[in-house]
């Protein structure tokens, strides 16, 4: 009987609820998570460099035993072509910024943009074999594509960066969109781009170029980006800077001043109202044009203003204020009223040329001018011909003072033949005095004019 109760008291024991039994202690539980969740932390943490370290060391054991292929990233992130050369594309110039939608994309002065194929190793142009007559293709990029100056960059991480156009939207860039090499120097035709830039990661664009696809095969020639730049519509373009400035610009189109707004409305009150205009009394009177656009304009901005005003061309005219009626001794001013030199009985004496009494004296005359230059006669540089530049002899600080006022009135009113019988510069010299205005305009903004004489002048 003993024997047929024994199964029952160890089923009895098996079935005794789970409670009963000896559980381990709360506090055990926590630490015991807690340290599993930091494990599993630390591992997510290093699983990436893990994985990276990894990868750069088989990728690296490879490269040891089999030659690299295009467009798989190798750890020196360079391929190169036939006699170890690395071969990349290049944009010769920068763009003309800004940009807008439905505008010609064109380089700096409306130059045209090039592109060219070297040899990274000594920079040489790479005129011949058949990679210096193929075919390129222009893409646009993200703006932040390569921003850190990374320049190695693989033909995967390139074609990742392309931007496509919007949904619904126009191609992003329309236009000749390749490019043949020519002796490896490509010329880019008509572009425009339909949208604006605003709406990717960046808000900036790159434009891009890449070798076509069927041509260099097996060889890997890097592709080429321009700076970032931001594509704006073209309903901005109306108020948009000119780089350079034409002399003939309203006065708003220079940097800082903003159309109808403070500064233009004192310029114009003032009578300032083209380029020219403001460049002239910038020469003249540059304290007073700063008086004019008030405190308002800092002399950092005033410095900006006045350097994007410097880099405007000039035109051909020329004006002469003689001493006296006789015509023998006269100054020359270019188109903004810049001294140019000094002209004496048919010779022609630049500025840099004049000896210490000479200055003094041309000081006097062209305060005089200034203050009288409803006296000064304009010629068209083409008509000065003739004038030799030797040195102006008997002109010292004791030379008769000009006369106020007793120049010719106008330079027409004396007829063609006047101008013709007038001593004038040969065509080498009247071209550098036009360029003499990049050359001499480096006195600074708050100076008392731009030709090296330093006249405290005015009207």
């Amino acid at each position: 009987m003993a024997r047929d109760k024994r199964p029952l008291e160890d089923s009895t024991k098996d079935s005794m609820p789970e409670e009963k039994r000896q559980r381990p202690a709360l506090a055990n539980v926590i630490v015991e998570a807690v340290k599993m969740d930091n494990i599993q932390k630390l591992c997510s943490t290093l699983e990436p460099l893990l994985r990276r370290v990894v990868g750069e060391e088989v990728e690296r054991a490879l490269a040891r035993f089999t030659p690299p292929k295009v467009g798989v990233r190798s750890s020196l992130k360079r391929i190169q072509g036939p006699d170890h050369r690395s071969l990349r594309l290049q944009f010769r110039n920068k763009l003309a910024l800004p940009l807008f939608t439905g505008s010609k994309v064109e380089g700096e002065q409306g130059s045209t943009i090039h592109v060219v194929l070297v040899d990274a190793n000594n920079g040489q142009v790479v005129t011949a074999g058949p990679e210096a007559v193929a075919k390129l293709d222009l893409v646009v990029l993200e703006g932040d594509f390569a921003a850190d100056d990374e320049e190695n960059w693989s033909q995967e991480e390139f074609e990742n960066a392309e931007v496509r156009e919007r949904d619904g939207k126009r191609p992003l860039l329309t236009g000749d969109l390749t490019v043949i090499l020519k002796d490896g120097v490509g010329a880019l035709g008509e572009l425009t781009f339909t949208d604006n830039s605003s709406w990717i990661r960046s808000r900036k664009f790159r434009l891009g170029v890449k070798i076509s696809s069927g041509f260099c095969e097996g060889l890997r020639i890097r592709e080429a980006k321009t700076e970032a730049f931001t594509v704006k519509d073209h309903r901005g373009e109306l108020y948009k800077k000119h780089y350079p400035p034409a002399l003939g610009d309203e006065v708003w189109r220079l940097d800082k001043i903003g159309k109808d707004g403070a500064f233009h409305k004192r310029l114009n009150q003032s009578g300032i109202q083209t380029v020219e205009d403001f460049l002239r009394l910038v020469v003249m009177d540059p304290q007073r044009l700063r008086n004019i656009l008030g405190n308002g304009m800092s002399n950092k901005m005033w410095e900006g203003t006045v350097e994007h005003a410097k880099t405007c061309v000039l035109s051909g005219k020329l004006y002469v204020y003689y001493a006296d009626d006789k015509q023998n001794i006269g100054v020359i001013f270019n188109n903004i009223f810049q001294l140019m030199g000094l002209i004496a009985d048919g010779s022609y004496m630049s500025v840099d040329s004049l000896s210490d009494n000479e200055k003094v004296y041309v000081d006097k005359l062209v305060k005089v001018a200034y203050e009288n230059w409803e006296s000064v006669v304009e010629y068209d540089g083409e008509a000065l011909i003739g004038v030799q530049p030797y040195p102006v002899k008997g002109i010292d600080s004791h030379t008769e003072e000009p006369i106020n006022g007793t120049g010719p009135r106008n330079a027409y009113t004396q007829g063609p033949s006047h101008v013709q019988q007038q001593a004038a510069l040969p065509s080498s010299q009247s071209g550098a005095m036009h360029q003499q205005h990049s050359s001499t305009s480096s006195s600074g903004a708050t100076g008392s004019g731009w030709y090296p004489l330093r006249l405290n002048v005015g009207p």
